[in-house]
């Protein structure tokens, strides 16, 4: 599966705590610093797809009175996303090598 952005937003914030759509939403634009705004529409296809490959799991939040639908990552899906993170690391370190060298 490639990752987007926003799909990589989405994981990020799986990754540091369980969340519910709504709670998806604001964290990805947070951590954006705006720049991307999901619509419900493209984040519920996101976690449709992120559910079909197993990087992310449904389960009912315990302490809320409505019992409202939250997502987490699985073992794979954390694994997936350090893989990614991996990948962005090496090719932002080619980059700024690139960069600097064709300054000097």
């Amino acid at each position: 599966m490639e990752i987007s952005e926003p799909v990589l937003l989405i994981l990020l914030s799986l990754a540091e705590q369980p969340r519910h759509g709504y709670a998806i939403l604001q964290d990805t634009e947070r951590m954006s610093e705006g720049r991307v705004r999901l619509s419900t529409g493209t984040l519920y296809g996101a976690l449709s797809r992120l559910l079909e490959e197993k990087w992310i799991e449904r389960f009912k939040e315990e302490d809320t009175s409505r019992g409202r639908q939250a997502y987490r990552l699985t073992a794979a899906g954390r694994r997936n996303l350090q893989m990614e993170v991996s990948r962005l690391q090496h090719l932002t370190r080619v980059a700024a090598l690139r960069v600097a060298r064709k300054e000097t």
